[in-house]
């Protein structure tokens, strides 16, 4: 089993908050009223009880507070005859028992639906996993390893020991909404029936809707939130789910009672805001930005869903995560989102497809004058010109005109398609190695090695050939070392083919060697992706090559992290991650 081992301190120990200011301080808690309660509801097998909540990620008190809407006549779902509603009651009848999801195994993604198998983090150990997330300071380099990330997270696994399940998911939820997965971490918040929320699985799943500018998928979590941590915010979202009802004689007491507490904050008038969207809405409020200094998810998502511009200034306030949000969320206009979705392209939250089909739009929907529509008519042109000349032309300007280096890889994800499309010729020779590299950026690798014969030996399109061979075919040291790339291109190249196992013999190590990769190097992380690869869990795999590569630039990965993280992942049975993230190192050097 994999032993809680010391990590070096590569990431965050407590990532930054995006929440509003007061959402993690803590609530004094009222006297508690006597009064009769229901037996509790036994756990469910194998799964611990829920432990005190950590730092590192949002955590809410845990004051007790009976809520609900008054009813006439005590009922079936009137606990005491109080006028309360029992919402645990409510849930019984709207979820009966053999509906109900265990906590033994939580995630939206089975293995018929790309997710990895139950069993993938094996026999670690539930704490190191939750401090192997917690501390990853995402995004991470390679975009081939975050959606192999985003694919461990959402997997439906078995809860580990020493963990409580929806402690489990929130700190899945946390790690996908900072590496700028909105809705992939709304999904893994909506995996866990509500009547099983931990206080950290509340605070998280506000906040994933927020980063999905969905402040209705809060209302679900409302009462039981507000019974578990009765702190402003929740009272907030309250006031926000009575609006979108169509209930505004509860919604405005509600508005009204927090700007007593709280005056004319931003983060109330947002909330106001979006009440009056709801159906016999009265409020009409402006936003004003002037004193605001820092944008939290909160205020984005609230501003996101009552449609309110954000000065572009306050997104330098927040990390790239918001722009990836923006990206993803079809409140945003079309234009707005063309260069962040490229962006999101290259982080891998957005695919190529979806690119694509954004443009696509932008073209039939957009002022025909905008730079994004002429960007649209040029990929068009490169779907459908009448020679291949022609749309090697047109993909050429995409590419030159994008400005830096995640640009023009966003670039060679938009017009991967458009490359697959072609057949290999000789009067494409001269493109072949960026024609290659689009391909291979959107993973179509069966398409690129058609160009083999056409990449001239030596270059980087016939060393990404090498590296993305899905025969996974031994290959001779000769080969590798007829690469011409630059010495940095080198050195990654032949430490990708030892890791992958591709080279015979001890040749990956004297090639290594020579090209000075510090393979043999050991510490606790390499030590710790070791154990996790030869105890087969793909899913600690995967998790500790993204601690492995926390930085947002390839410059900062070296040769010897790709080494450990490619022959790790073939181990475990996710050589096509390898080798797609083998090519992207070529790529993007």
């Amino acid at each position: 089993m994999i032993a809680s081992v010391g990590i070096p301190a590569l990431g965050q120990d407590r990532p930054e908050s995006l929440l509003p200011p007061g959402f993690d301080d803590p609530v004094p808690a009222p006297a508690p009223t006597p009064r009769a309660t229901t037996a509790p509801r036994p756990s469910q097998p194998g799964t611990p009880a829920a432990p005190a909540p950590v730092s590192g990620a949002p955590v809410a008190g845990a004051t007790p507070l009976p809520g609900g809407t008054p009813t006439p006549v005590p009922s079936a779902i009137d606990r005491d005859g109080d006028g309360q509603t029992d919402y645990a009651v409510i849930a019984r009848y709207e979820l009966p028992d053999f509906a109900k999801r265990s906590l033994a195994q939580v995630g939206p993604s089975s293995p018929a639906s790309d997710g990895l198998a139950a069993d993938a983090f094996g026999t670690a150990d539930g704490k190191f996993l939750q401090i192997l997330m917690r501390r990853t300071n995402a995004p991470v380099a390679s975009r081939w390893l975050s959606i192999a990330l985003r694919r461990a997270l959402l997997s439906r696994v078995n809860t580990p020991a020493g963990v409580h399940g929806a402690d489990f998911a929130a700190e899945r939820a946390w790690l996908l909404i900072r590496m700028g997965e909105a809705d992939a971490a709304r999904a893994m918040v909506q995996s866990v029936d509500i009547e099983n929320y931990s206080p950290k699985l509340f605070q998280v799943g506000m906040q994933a809707m927020l980063a999905a500018a969905d402040p209705g998928g809060m209302c679900a979590m409302v009462h039981p939130a507000l019974r578990a941590s009765p702190d402003r915010n929740w009272r907030l979202a309250e006031a926000i789910c009575a609006g979108l009802a169509g209930d505004p004689a509860k919604a405005g007491p509600l508005i009204d009672a927090a700007r007593r507490r709280m005056g004319d904050e931003i983060d109330l008038l947002l909330a106001e805001k979006v009440v009056g969207m709801g159906v016999a809405g009265r409020r009409a409020v402006t936003i004003e930005w002037d004193a605001v200094d820092r944008l939290s998810a909160w205020r984005w998502g609230l501003a996101m869903a009552s449609a309110t511009e954000i000065p572009a200034a306050l997104y330098d306030s927040a990390g790239p995560q918001v722009r990836y949000w923006r990206a993803t969320s079809p409140a945003g206009g079309l234009r707005e989102r063309a260069e962040l979705a490229e962006a999101a392209a290259g982080q891998g939250v957005f695919s190529s497809q979806a690119l694509t089909d954004l443009y696509g739009e932008i073209e039939e929907q957009e002022d025909a004058a905008t730079a994004e529509v002429a960007v649209a008519r040029d990929l068009r042109t490169a779907f459908i010109a009448a020679t291949p000349a022609e749309r090697v032309t047109q993909m050429r300007g995409l590419w030159d005109e994008a400005q830096g280096a995640r640009a023009k890889y966003s670039r060679l994800i938009l017009t991967a398609r458009a490359a697959a499309r072609l057949e290999p010729s000789e009067a494409l020779r001269e493109d072949s190695d960026r024609l290659i590299a689009s391909m291979l950026s959107a993973g179509l690798d069966r398409a690129a090695m058609r160009w083999r014969s056409l990449a001239p030996r030596g270059s980087d399109g016939w060393g990404m050939l090498l590296l993305a061979d899905p025969s996974r075919a031994q290959v001779a040291a000769s080969e590798v070392e007829a690469y011409k790339g630059d010495a940095a291109n080198r050195a990654m190249l032949v430490a990708a083919m030892a890791g992958m196992g591709r080279l015979p013999g001890g040749e990956g190590e004297r090639l290594m060697r020579g090209a000075g990769v510090e393979f043999e190097a050991a510490n606790a992380w390499t030590r710790a992706i070791a154990l996790a690869a030869e105890q087969r869990q793909p899913g600690t795999v995967v998790l500790l090559a993204a601690v492995g590569m926390q930085t947002r630039v390839w410059e900062g990965v070296s040769p010897a992290t790709l080494y450990h993280i490619t022959r790790a992942l073939t181990r475990v049975g996710l050589d096509g991650y390898a080798r797609m993230i083998a090519v992207e190192a070529i790529t993007r050097l």
